[in-house]
């Protein structure tokens, strides 16, 4: 007892010593100074309402005015919105991220994406034509021709009938093997969208070279498909695929864009500076269109990998390269490509090494009146510039040679006995 009490007065001391060290007066003193007259202005109800109560109103009312105000606005109201449905990030997220990559922390909305892909369905399909070929076919085991067909897409690319599409869609013969032959297409036909009506379409031009055909049927007044700028085309933006595969007219599908600039081989030996997309592409889909978020063609959908383990690769032509073809296609029926006239060989280091000569391409043929012959080359001249350029490969050589037209003058330089020397060519017209 005697213990708590001294630890009680203890209590109290240290209290009190606590309180003096805050206002330098006893309590005992303070509280009868309280209890007698203290000196305390006492506030009136008016003041109270003046410097408090009204401000407060005030404040409220105006800040209803604003919000409403701004919510009338369409173009605020969408910031505000947006704001709203933002998620912000969390400090305990910032702690526990090592990642310095930025996040999107605004909710995505399916909603537009759908929006989107509707939209660009909608402008694009009456773009679209299904292409059937008739074709016959002769067999090593049957003295009979047999008939076949073909399927395949279209793109209209002017009001007067005018469609793109590609040259193995009409032209089948490129199937041939040595059981059977196609023979060239005997009838082609075209339905347009939401039209069961078959067109007979008459074959403009093709060109084996890059894949692309131009077909026409006799009917004005079509949707011509907007074409884009494939050359714009990023990696990872929105890509649908719109054709007729395995006869299914009118069927799109959508994905992204996998790959630009990407270099493909097709089995005719071809080579393509493709569009790579993930965009389903089946048998029927080729000449069809692959277009972007705005429903502007982007490329014409060519190829496809097939296989065990093979999923979502499919490969499109950009349409910027197709444009000069087909307005030639139109214009010519065939493609005017500038031509040399030789056969060559490419010569490496090693090659070079071991037969004494230097690297470039090797002239193995000079073509009769050819305007490689007209220049002056021959056999086993070995071509180490163009145009100023290094050239170790025919395709290199080819690369410069068709940038020009028909009629151009392109400069090689050669070696000839260990010598070099400088030829003017005027480029002619591929045979």
């Amino acid at each position: 007892m005697e213990e708590n009490q001294s630890n009680e007065n203890n209590y109290s001391e240290s209290n009190s010593q606590s309180f003096r060290s805050v206002k330098p007066t006893s309590t005992e003193a303070s509280y009868r100074a309280f209890q007698g007259n203290p000196k305390v202005k006492k506030s009136s109800n008016a003041g109270f309402g003046k410097t408090v109560v009204l401000p407060f109103f005030c404040g409220m009312l105006g800040t209803v005015l604003v919000a409403g105000t701004c919510l009338t606005v369409p173009s605020i109201k969408e910031v505000i919105v947006k704001q709203l449905v933002s998620t912000p990030t969390t400090s305990n997220s910032t702690n526990n991220t090592n990642s310095t990559a930025p996040s999107n922390t605004q909710l995505i909305s399916l909603q537009n994406y759908s929006d989107t892909g509707i939209g660009v369905a909608q402008k694009v399909q009456p773009s679209i034509v299904a292409i059937t070929v008739e074709y016959s076919v002769n067999s090593i085991f049957s003295r009979t021709p047999s008939t076949g067909s073909a399927k395949g897409s279209g793109i209209i690319i002017s009001q007067d009938g005018y469609i793109l599409t590609n040259n193995h869609v009409v032209n089948s013969s490129s199937s041939s093997n040595y059981f059977y032959e196609i023979e060239e297409a005997s009838k082609v036909t075209v339905k347009l969208y939401n039209d069961d009506t078959e067109y007979e379409a008459q074959i403009i031009g093709t060109d084996s070279q890059t894949d692309l055909a131009v077909i026409k049927i006799d009917k004005d007044g079509l949707s011509a498909a907007e074409l884009g700028n494939s050359d714009s085309v990023q990696v990872g933006e929105f890509a649908m695929a719109i054709g007729s595969p395995l006869g299914l007219d009118n069927s799109v599908t959508a994905g992204i864009i996998s790959a630009v600039n990407r270099e493909v081989t097709d089995s005719e030996g071809n080579k393509y500076v493709a569009i790579q997309t993930d965009a389903a592409i089946n048998s029927g889909n080729s000449g069809g269109a692959l277009v972007n978020s705005k429903g502007q063609v982007i490329g014409i959908n060519t190829l496809k990998l097939s296989g065990t383990g093979v999923e979502g690769v499919g490969f499109a032509i950009p349409i910027n390269s197709t444009k000069e073809i087909y307005e030639q296609l139109i214009e010519y029926s065939k493609v005017k490509r500038p031509y040399i006239g030789i056969g060559g060989q490419d010569v490496d280091e090693a090659t070079a090494k071991r037969y004494n000569l230097v690297v470039g391409v090797y002239i193995r043929t000079v073509e009769a009146f050819s305007a490689a012959e007209k220049a002056g080359l021959k056999i086993g001249d070995v071509i180490i510039e163009a145009d100023g350029t290094k050239v170790t490969t025919m395709d290199e050589l080819n690369e410069i040679k068709n940038k020009k037209q028909v009629g151009d003058t392109i400069k090689l330089k050669i070696n000839r006995d260990g010598k070099e020397k400088e030829i003017s060519l005027t480029l002619q017209e591929q045979p």
